[in-house]
């Protein structure tokens, strides 16, 4: 798939529906309660997982992206989604059961403010569901800058050069280890109650190698939860709100 306009902006959302998405519908379903819950999608991209959630368990899904153009396309199957910045969201304090930000913090303003507001939002004993990079993966997934110029695509090991060369050949996406991840929290209200590392569904691979890739994949699912799991893909971290 080649990129979109917004691609050095806010990074692709989800465009369609593969192992990779369903994988990680499990593992949100595992960790928050979705069935006939109050569900926030902060960062709802085209609406994929928005439509997903609304159509397996329950009505009740709002959600909201920063862009206009895709906040069109999520309106097909999330009527009521919103054009809105993470850092002020336009819903009440306590409104939801779950809040789901799937790959989105690495591309807001302010991370830390956009957390605090979904906090806001989510009922006390409610749950927030988030993914987003980690910084060992050997690839950075978003592309990099080169003498002004956005060039789009897996880029090897610019996340583990220092800081302050790794932000200039990438500029408008974060990426976390495990401790800047957990103090995104210092001082809010709320537990982690689940922090792991997964690797990614590679469709787009296995679609093009078969079944050597799958074998591969396979492998990686494994060495979640050992030590193994430091080059994965993405953190998966499960807040709750005391």
């Amino acid at each position: 798939m080649s990129q979109s306009e917004l691609a050095s902006l806010r990074g692709e959302p989800s465009y369609v529906w593969r192992a990779g998405q369903e994988r990680r519908l499990g593992m949100m379903a595992r960790w928050a309660r979705l069935r006939d819950a109050r569900v926030l999608v902060a960062g709802c991209g085209v609406g994929v997982y928005a439509g997903q959630i609304r159509q397996r368990y329950t009505p009740s899904v709002e959600a909201f992206d920063i862009e206009f153009e895709r906040v069109q396309a999520a309106r097909q199957s999330i009527p009521n989604a919103l054009v809105s910045a993470g850092e002020a969201l336009p819903y009440a304090t306590g409104h939801f059961d779950v809040v789901l930000s799937h790959e989105v913090i690495e591309h807001v303003a302010d991370d830390r403010h956009c957390l605090r507001e979904m906090l806001r939002v989510t009922k006390v004993g409610g749950r927030i569901l988030l993914f987003c990079p980690n910084r060992w993966y050997p690839f950075e997934t978003h592309g990099h800058y080169w003498r002004g110029h956005y060039r789009f695509g897996n880029t090897p090991l610019i996340n583990y050069l220092p800081a302050i060369l790794r932000d200039k050949l990438a500029p408008h996406v974060r990426a976390y280890t495990r401790a800047e991840v957990r103090r995104l929290l210092e001082g809010e209200t709320a537990e982690i109650i689940h922090h792991s590392r997964i690797y990614g569904g590679y469709d787009n691979i296995i679609a093009r190698l078969g079944a050597p890739a799958l074998a591969m994949r396979n492998l990686l699912y494994q060495f979640e939860g050992t030590p193994l799991d430091t080059w994965a893909l993405s953190h998966f971290v499960v807040i709750e709100k005391r």
